[in-house]
């Protein structure tokens, strides 16, 4: 069976639209503020168009900078194609925890007014409620370049002070992958029922178009894909693919990621910032050890968590979260202490000062890496609209900037050598403590971790 399930999985990667891709032209950035600059170079040299998708842009000194860059392009290029598509829902609130203000479209609007009347914001709503999905999208597209990174565009995304958040920055040359990525935002997340433009005050309320949202979601699932014109026959040289995925059913990059946890000969390598995964993957990693291969997942410690408060600072919910991550690591490492002990499992928990970790993505074998936005959590795999850049590399052409990149992921990390060296439930704050007691015991834990 598990031969059947390696050719089906084999089969189903090499029927993927690939594109050829030059070593060369894919550069691993070193870290936020190099992410920045290159933000900052790509929007100057820009010549035909501008296109971003993220989960939100925030209202602050990199936001504030980085808007007034584009604004500076449009002015001495008026002809420059640019569009951000971002959050509909994430765009329209505060901070979680923070007092009611300005939020970043009430900012967009302002900006709009005093650069001019074209739109550059768009809100994509993927469901009617936040809380059950968000435009989770990943990718911005200069010309001809995709910079493609899980960060969004926020102080301590582009480390503007004094905390950073990590996540990886691939920089890539490819005119189809490009054209790809603009194709898929032009046709599916301009839709003029749903999505509305974020700088315009005269925007409708959520509730007046909650039918036309519910159609929205419902045609991204059944018909969103990539394009990939001028796609190849598969073969043994460096490739890349885009892939698309939302809901449960028919999601083309949840089905990659399970594929490629199955072609596992010796080693995947995981990065996710919330240890949650959906049943699926847990299951596959399962197999995986018990046949004898190598896992190495990279976690953030729950203080480099986005959500962590430290005890010092008033408790809100949100601020629970990471100690339930950190019960499920603590819960899945006693499952296999065994093959940590053996050197099988290598659990490695992230903590750099104050700094916070937002990292994902899956390596197999020196020969697969998949750059994408996904958590790998069932969020993710079932409620959000998630993209990701497949990379087949059967010469291992990207491999020294594969093992660079690893290794600097690595350098902040300690392995976990036993279960017992993460905190119980009693350790906790009171705070916590009382509120995770009360999930378990009305089995409100179940359902947090499916949309948390």
């Amino acid at each position: 069976m598990f031969i059947n399930r390696s050719k089906r999985a084999e089969q189903h990667l090499r029927q993927l639209a690939y594109l050829p891709q030059v070593a060369e032209n894919i550069e691993f950035l070193s870290g936020p503020k190099a992410f920045k600059q290159a933000i900052i170079e790509l929007i100057r040299n820009a010549k035909t168009r501008i296109y971003f998708t993220a989960l939100y842009w925030q209202l602050d000194e990199a936001g504030e900078e980085i808007l007034a860059e584009i604004y500076q392009a449009k002015a001495k290029n008026p002809a420059l194609d640019i569009k951000i598509f971002v959050d509909w829902h994430r765009a329209q609130r505060n901070l979680i925890g923070a007092e009611k203000g300005t939020t970043n479209a009430d900012w967009y609007c302002e900006q709009r007014n005093l650069h001019g009347n074209e739109s550059l914001f768009f809100g994509v709503p993927i469901n009617a409620r936040e809380v059950f999905g968000v435009l989770h999208i990943k990718g911005f597209v200069f010309d001809d370049t995709v910079l493609y990174s899980g960060a969004s565009i926020n102080n301590v995304y582009l480390y503007q002070q004094e905390k950073y958040r990590y996540d990886r920055y691939q920089k890539i040359k490819n005119a189809f992958l490009a054209d790809s990525l603009v194709q898929f935002m032009q046709q599916y997340l301009t839709d003029p029922s749903a999505v509305f433009a974020l700088d315009d005050a005269q925007r409708p309320k959520t509730k007046e178009i909650k039918s036309q949202i519910k159609a929205f979601r419902k045609h991204l699932m059944k018909q969103a894909k990539y394009d990939v014109q001028s796609a190849v026959q598969f073969h043994e040289d460096l490739l890349i693919t885009p892939l698309f995925g939302l809901g449960a059913r028919d999601n083309l990059l949840n089905r990659t990621i399970q594929d490629l946890f199955v072609l596992v000969q010796e080693k995947l390598v995981i990065c996710t910032p919330y240890f949650n995964f959906p049943r699926t993957l847990q299951v596959k990693i399962r197999d995986l050890l018990n046949d004898g291969k190598k896992v190495e997942i990279v976690v953030g410690d729950k203080t480099a968590n986005d959500f962590y408060i430290p005890p010092s600072e008033p408790f809100k919910m949100a601020g629970a979260l990471p100690y339930l991550y950190e019960k499920n690591l603590r819960s899945f490492c006693k499952k296999f202490e065994q093959e940590m002990a053996q050197g099988n499992l290598v659990l490695r928990l992230w903590k750099d000062e104050d700094h916070s970790y937002h990292l994902k993505g899956v390596w197999v074998d020196d020969r697969y890496i998949l750059l994408t936005g996904n958590n790998l959590n069932p969020r993710a795999w079932r409620l959000d609209a998630e993209n990701g850049l497949f990379i087949y590399d059967p010469k291992q052409a990207l491999r020294e900037k594969v093992e660079q990149e690893l290794n600097e992921i690595r350098q902040h990390t300690k392995i976990l050598n036993h279960y017992s060296e993460l905190e119980e439930l009693e350790q906790y704050p009171a705070p916590v403590q009382r509120l995770l007691k009360r999930f378990a015991r009305i089995k409100a834990d179940k359902i947090v971790k499916m949309i948390l």
